[in-house]
């Protein structure tokens, strides 16, 4: 028989404030809001201090503002996180032998098979002490026997603690929480269960499972799985992460400069779209270029973790200038994004880029709803207009919705 599961959860708390204060150490002890800077603001991460007034993540700006008129707003500094993410992830990596990194400041650690429970609970708070230590961050982590409790521990933990669940004592740590408690129990479904007189875990416990399907579907066996402390979701190594690719070959080779930074605009916007579609944001991006002969050649570069079309297009042109050897005709263009994390609202809460997410909200919906090929942004669309390669235009035109529709079916498969 297998041992049974311990599992390992660590959430940066209050990450983007925690950063802001590293910069900035007067921010200690005071109200910081970062993300809700201007009229139309979302607050994206607020100190504990600003929460004691009812400030969460989210919030709009203007609302918070009223809530905490002193509360310090930021803008936010994402090439900041993102390099304090990455450094909390490689002391993990140095230490972890199975690890996944949920998302940007979150992460689960697979210590199954380590010789006692309690050894597990001493490697876990060495590894919190190390990561504070080295980074200056505060963190905190929960131990228990699957994912799922284990989130639940560092929740209770919080802020800057660690709690382990006892084996055996799950149900005794489940019980006595609200029904909001639960990972995925958002607030329409805590209202709608609080209707029907379900407040605890303990409440959910006693609803038959047949009433649950009949109420909510699938849903309903999770609900009733999860109030059992029943979760069997893997820690998916983060060693394994997978990455999206996208190329392109011509049937002419061309050296047209601006037919070329089209193409590639046209693949990076695709798998930007592809990115939001999947939950995730990139690491890194790669570009490749292959010349007549079949001579191909590639330049990566290390980005902040990001989901924008906006963005990785500049960074991917960046690299084409730097790779490309002008005037010398192009077979083919390929665009890889790597170092995939999973996203949350975070990111998209940055005043900033309001407008910006809500113009990839209104495109990814359009293309959700009649294709990817339907809808680009405006530089792709210059393809058709590009001197001497109206011909090729068309050819990747009709590629391009091929191709598009494969790419679609492959990503659906991987998903399923």
């Amino acid at each position: 028989m297998s041992d049974p599961r311990t599992i390992m959860h660590m959430d940066l708390d209050s990450f983007f404030v925690s950063v802001e204060r590293i910069k900035d150490p007067s921010l200690l002890g005071k109200p910081v809001i970062v993300g809700g800077v201007g009229a139309r603001g979302v607050v994206s991460s607020c100190s504990y201090e600003a929460r004691r007034y009812g400030v969460h993540s989210a919030m709009p700006g203007a609302q918070a503002h009223k809530l905490c008129p002193h509360g310090i707003f930021l803008p936010g500094d994402y090439t900041a996180y993102s390099d304090y993410s990455r450094r909390v992830t490689q002391i993990i990596a140095n230490a972890a032998p199975l690890f996944e990194k949920a998302s940007i400041d979150e992460f689960y650690v697979d210590l199954t098979g380590m010789d006692k429970y309690f050894g597990a609970y001493r490697w876990a708070t060495e590894l919190r002490q190390k990561i504070t230590r080295e980074t200056g961050l505060p963190i905190s982590f929960g131990l228990s026997v699957n994912k799922m409790l284990a989130k639940m521990a560092t929740n209770d933990a919080k802020p800057n603690g660690q709690l382990m669940i006892e084996r055996g004592k799950e149900q005794e740590f489940l019980d006595p929480k609200p029904v909001g408690k639960i990972p995925f129990v958002g607030e329409k479904l805590e209202e709608s269960l609080n209707k029907m007189g379900i407040h605890t875990i303990y409440d959910l416990r006693q609803m038959p499972l047949e009433n649950l399907l009949s109420i909510y579907g699938k849903t309903g066996t999770a609900l009733w799985n999860r109030a059992r402390g029943h979760s069997d979701s893997p820690v998916a190594n983060f060693r394994e992460e997978k990455s999206v690719s996208v190329e392109r070959t011509f049937d002419s080779d061309s050296a047209d400069d601006e037919f070329l930074l089209s193409v590639l605009f046209v693949l990076t916007e695709k798998l930007s779209y592809d990115l939001r579609k999947l939950n995730r944001m990139t690491g890194c991006v790669t570009v490749k270029i292959r010349y007549e002969g079949f001579v191909t050649t590639s330049k990566q570069h290390t980005v902040d973790y990001s989901l924008s079309s906006k963005y990785l297009i500049e960074e991917a042109t960046k690299l084409f200038h730097q790779l490309y050897e002008k005037g010398r005709p192009v077979r083919l263009i390929g665009v890889r994004f790597s170092s995939l994390i999973y996203t949350g609202t975070q990111y998209s809460l940055f005043d900033d880029k309001e407008e910006e997410t809500k113009l990839y909200s209104a495109i990814d919906s359009v293309k959700n709803k009649y294709g990817t090929g339907k809808i680009m942004l405006a530089r792709g669309m210059d393809m058709g207009n590009v001197k001497r390669n109206n011909d090729i235009s068309a050819a990747m035109k009709e590629q391009v919705n091929r191709e598009n529709s494969q790419h679609n079916r492959n990503n659906a498969a991987e998903e399923q």
